[in-house]
């Protein structure tokens, strides 16, 4: 335990959560994530907090298996996650991106629609017949649709369905893609950085959201550099400094730890001069 009472070691594992231990990045001679360790339960909203160039995007990659840490595990609901994103995606990890990419298709409708669709079809059993096929098609179509529909409403821009996925503005684009994270009913869902960019109104929105979807049953994680947005929608937090999960623990104790204020302010083992260049 720090003198505060903030711990930062690994918190006790969580049958239907995430567990992060002893995960190590190295890029060459540069250690980017070191030794991380922690614990995102279900049902609640984990924070993951540290400066520019703490390790929080390098973390975040490798538990949504986009990069394979030299050390250390991620475990869901008790499963080794061995495998790459695919395999990640297939047992419930969603994640949304600091930068979202293009949407990649003709409408934010179509965008969120394809997603939906193609977590229906990995879940839906071939039909023995081509008849049988077409008819699953045919329903999974409709049924991806509709899911469409109702994740755009539910993130706040239902209104912009029709309109083409190229030309909405940056905070659309953003909730889109937490859209089409959620598109794939996941246990998990991972979020860099989702703040940026969203007006006021879409920022408290969104918080109340993840509140809501942890209240579900999800876990959910939110990475971020600015601490209090972070603090007012997490149940814990763990602060991340020169890779290293420093502080632990819930928002009061993170927010009075002094270690974790300097973490924060970019003052504490990466202050600047250090080399590091892992986000």
């Amino acid at each position: 335990m720090s003198p505060t009472g903030v711990s930062p070691g690994a918190p006790p594992a969580s049958s239907g959560g995430l567990l992060v231990s002893g995960v190590t990045v190295r890029f060459g001679a540069l250690t980017a994530v070191d030794r991380a360790a922690l614990a995102a339960p279900a049902g609640a909203v984990t924070g993951l907090i540290g400066p520019d160039g703490a390790g929080k995007t390098t973390l975040c990659d490798v538990i949504s298996g986009l990069r394979r840490p030299a050390e250390g595990t991620v475990r869901l609901g008790g499963a080794d996650l061995t495998g790459g994103a695919r395999e990640r995606a297939r047992r419930g990890v969603a994640r949304t991106f600091e930068r979202p990419g293009p949407l990649g298709a003709k409408t934010v409708r179509d965008a969120v629609r394809t997603a939906a669709a193609r977590h229906a079809a990995a879940r839906e059993h071939p039909g023995r017949t081509a008849r049988d096929r077409l008819r699953r098609r045919r329903a999974a179509r409709r049924e991806a649709a509709g899911r469409a529909d109702e994740l755009l409403a539910r993130v706040g821009i239902g209104e912009y369905a029709r309109r083409s996925a190229r030309a909405v503005p940056p905070d659309v684009a953003r909730l889109a893609e937490l859209a089409r994270a959620l598109a794939a009913d996941p246990s998990v869902l991972l979020l860099d950085e989702p703040w940026p960019g969203l007006p006021e109104r879409r920022s408290r929105a969104l918080e109340v959201l993840l509140r809501d979807l942890a209240a579900e049953g999800l876990a959910v994680v939110v990475a971020g550099r600015d601490l209090e947005p972070v603090l007012g929608v997490c149940d814990v937090v763990h602060v991340l400094d020169g890779g290293r999960v420093v502080a632990s623990g819930p928002p009061a104790e993170v927010r009075a730890d002094a270690r974790a204020r300097d973490a924060v302010r970019g003052t504490g083992s990466r202050a600047p001069g250090a080399r590091l260049t892992a986000r």
